[in-house]
């Protein structure tokens, strides 16, 4: 049976029903979860990746957070020869969100699909400007241009499953993934879709994109001590880890989910979006974009900042950030709010950050529990806010405030609750 509800004169609600993901900790929600509350690092030397270059002892940083199985391991071979390993990567987070959410029967004009990346297929680009320079225009592959685009993963997803509501790919940088999120609340609160599958995705370890952010110093150069790199908040940081994986979300409008006996998870209250106009790489210092978002969050869910548990920061272990981020928590929240960082597990995953966090702030509403904050040894003078560190913390199930935040001066906030 098919249910169809159209149009609404009034906001529907936002329930999730399905999670997937493939992290450094993992190729599915149950290891990324586990890992997180175990307090483990997905964070490792990569010489295995970049062995084949020759300038690859001259690369600043030598480590990575990549995805611990290989997405097309779990994909037939003609399937991976066709995607870039972003897309593999969301298709796979996809389907195992899909399958948990019952493979809801619905209209494909009420289904819809929104899936983020902040970079895209960049590994396929380089491969390919490779091939066509060693070997000539005629080997370069004719799937160089679906692999290699933006919304190719979207598009998988959407041909897998048969959404005709819309495709979208927001790129927004390290905001892409919370983004497409919010984009996917937004599409069935406005009575666009009954059914959206959401997230985002990114696979761009590799010496460009690390030699860039490296020149950029934005990177952690502690190669000797790889699960040691990523530190946010600590006062000895340098830079953030880089990483690869992918999230997905099945939301569903609640009287949707509710008429097909769904089971729900938990529900996306509300998000809030602003933009800096700043500069394009650093926060604006007053984070006046930051408080913005966090308190149109707020006021989207009905909440006040109270009601928060905790904030799952973006926090990705720079100098700068982790200071601005953690000052604008306490204007928005106040000076009780509690902190965790999920980059200090997994790495920083640029796109697709903000729904691989989004599902462990999921998790960590429903289930009454706080992730511990890996590394940090010594909190930096200036983070007064209280930062769950040295063992994961028990509370109580409720709403939990997650941030991401973009080049470009892109800023989104979701807050998630329990069922």
């Amino acid at each position: 049976m098919r249910y169809n509800y159209g149009m609404s004169t009034t906001p529907a609600e936002v329930v999730i029903t399905g999670l997937g993901a493939t992290t450094p900790l993992g190729g599915d929600v149950d290891a990324l979860w586990q890992g997180m509350l175990a307090g483990r690092s997905g964070v490792r030397r990569i010489d295995d990746l970049v062995a084949a270059y020759a300038f690859a002892d001259d690369l600043p940083t030598k480590i990575a957070a990549p995805m611990a199985v290989s997405p097309a391991d779990a994909l037939t071979r003609v399937q991976a020869r066709r995607m870039d390993r972003a897309e593999q990567a969301a298709f796979v987070a996809a389907r195992e969100a899909w399958t948990a959410a019952g493979t809801p029967e619905v209209e494909p004009e009420r289904f819809a699909v929104a899936m983020g990346t902040g970079i895209g297929g960049v590994n396929t680009l380089l491969d390919q400007d490779d091939v066509i320079e060693e070997r000539g225009p005629g080997k370069v592959s004719p799937l160089t241009v679906p692999m290699l685009m933006p919304n190719g993963p979207a598009a998988w997803v959407s041909i897998e499953y048969g959404a005709r509501a819309g495709v979208f790919t927001p790129v927004s940088a390290c905001a892409s993934g919370a983004e497409a999120l919010a984009m996917g609340a937004r599409l069935i609160r406005d009575g666009e879709a009954d059914v959206v599958i959401a997230g985002g995705t990114e696979a761009a370890i590799n010496p460009l994109t690390i030699a860039g952010f490296a020149q950029a110093r934005t990177l952690s150069r502690r190669n000797d001590d790889p699960e040691a790199a990523s530190r946010p908040f600590d006062s000895a940081r340098d830079g953030f880890v880089l990483g690869e994986g992918s999230a997905a979300m099945v939301l569903e409008r609640a009287d949707f989910a509710a008429a097909r006996g769904a089971r729900v998870l938990g529900r996306l209250a509300g998000y809030g979006i602003t933009s800096d106009a700043y500069h394009i790489t650093g926060p604006d210092p007053t984070g006046a974009g930051q408080i913005r978002a966090i308190r149109k969050a707020l006021r989207d869910a009905g909440l006040s900042a109270a009601d928060i548990i905790h904030v799952n920061c973006h926090a990705t272990s720079t100098v700068v950030g982790d200071i601005g981020e953690t000052a604008a928590i306490a204007e928005a929240l106040g000076p009780d709010a509690v902190l965790t960082a999920p980059k200090s597990n997994i790495g920083h995953l640029v796109g697709a950050a903000g729904a691989v966090e989004g599902v462990v702030a999921l998790l960590s509403a429903v289930e009454g529990v706080i992730p511990r904050t890996l590394n940090l040894e010594s909190k930096d003078k200036e983070v007064t806010l209280d930062v769950v560190a040295g063992e994961t913390r028990r509370t109580r199930p409720g709403p939990v405030l997650s941030n991401s935040f973009g080049f470009g001066g892109q800023n989104v906030t979701l807050i998630f609750t329990p069922a």
